[in-house]
């Protein structure tokens, strides 16, 4: 039997599920706000697993992926605590905006403090409220405005629980990543709790995939977690695993102009190949954009006009270039069976 659980002045009893608000702060016509949390707290012991999503205000992809999860059933039989926090940056969320109100990105303030900026005392409140309760924590995010990211997981590949639990959630592609100094996963790692990065669609735009593929991927890592029944497989047979990528390499455009795209997300790319061209409006002058390395399309900027330098095709490297794209294409083509042969079951 598993204890009572607080957050706040909240008691949460074994069993029992419970949405509640953290007070943050208020608005300048004191108007309180409110971090919006949900615990699933089990009658069984286990691990505590935070979700998070909204870190960025604008990435909300995973706001949906936390309302599908939540709706799921099999919660009701989970061994152990789900804290699902849709919505941490609620001041960007609001305005449609990655940042909070002083520009600050929340995800470059942890572990924050309680007497810094608004971002660091956030921060301070996310850690202290939620993360440090946990065992094991799920990050939900997407490319930044006007791109665009292949479903991907960010972990240190050195880490052998992260590992562990990256290859259980099931994107395509792991990305072998260090810490962003400030980020949450930094904050959480240095505290012992493993957080997986998750990577799909774009900011402000509802992705089906991403939402499938991360709904999926938590459900999976909650059941490798022994948190949830697992799955019975009537036919034998062996699971795709995720390819892993050691580095990753961005290209950039060689001067401003517009672009036109000749590569897709996904795709496969050999050193040379010319992903896209870069033109000025009379067509009198394009520069091609080169890929100088091998690898997979796993980012993309959407918007065409770019400026010099600006990031248009990001690139996973491989050792072994043709199980990836086996692997990629594959997910690839699952995800576009399910959603033509389930349509309705995009809203659950």
């Amino acid at each position: 039997m598993t204890r009572e659980f607080t957050i706040g002045k909240t008691v949460i009893p074994p069993g029992s599920r419970v949405t509640l608000d953290v007070p943050v702060t208020h608005l300048h016509t004191h108007t309180p706000i409110t971090m919006p949390v949900h615990v699933v707290h089990g009658k069984r012991d286990g691990p505590r697993v935070f979700v998070s999503a909204a870190v960025h205000g604008d990435e909300i992809n995973g706001v949906e992926i936390i309302r599908r999860l939540l709706r799921r059933p099999d919660l009701q039989k989970i061994r152990g605590t789900l804290i699902a926090v849709p919505i941490v940056n609620v001041f960007g969320f609001l305005q449609h905006s990655r940042y909070l109100p002083d520009r600050r990105d929340l995800n470059r303030s942890f572990p924050g403090s309680q007497r810094g900026s608004l971002a660091a005392r956030l921060a301070n409140l996310f850690m202290s409220e939620i993360v440090t309760h946990c065992t094991h924590g799920i990050d939900l995010h997407t490319a930044a405005v006007h791109r665009i990211n292949l479903p991907q997981i960010r972990i240190n590949i050195d880490d052998p629980e992260s590992k562990r639990l990256a290859r259980a959630f099931g994107t395509p592609v792991i990305i072998n990543a260090d810490v962003r100094e400030g980020s949450l996963r930094e904050a959480a790692s240095a505290n012992g709790i493993p957080t997986l990065l998750y990577e799909a669609g774009e900011a402000l735009r509802f992705d089906e995939v991403a939402i499938r593929a991360g709904l999926r991927g938590i459900v999976n890592v909650l059941r490798e977690l022994d948190m949830l029944p697992r799955r019975k497989i009537k036919k034998k047979r062996t699971p795709a695993r995720s390819v892993v990528a050691r580095s990753t390499y961005w290209l950039r455009a060689p001067e401003a102009g517009i672009l036109r795209a000749l590569t897709d997300l996904g795709a496969r790319v050999k050193a040379k190949d010319v992903l896209g061209i870069v033109s000025d409006p009379f067509g009198e002058r394009d520069a091609e954009v080169r890929s100088p390395v091998s690898g997979i399309v796993i980012g993309r900027a959407l918007i065409p006009l770019v400026n010099e330098g600006e990031a248009l095709f990001h690139i996973a490297r491989f050792g072994d270039i043709d199980r990836a794209v086996g692997r990629v294409e594959k997910f690839q083509s699952e995800q576009q069976q399910a959603i033509e042969s389930d349509a309705d079951q995009s809203i659950v």
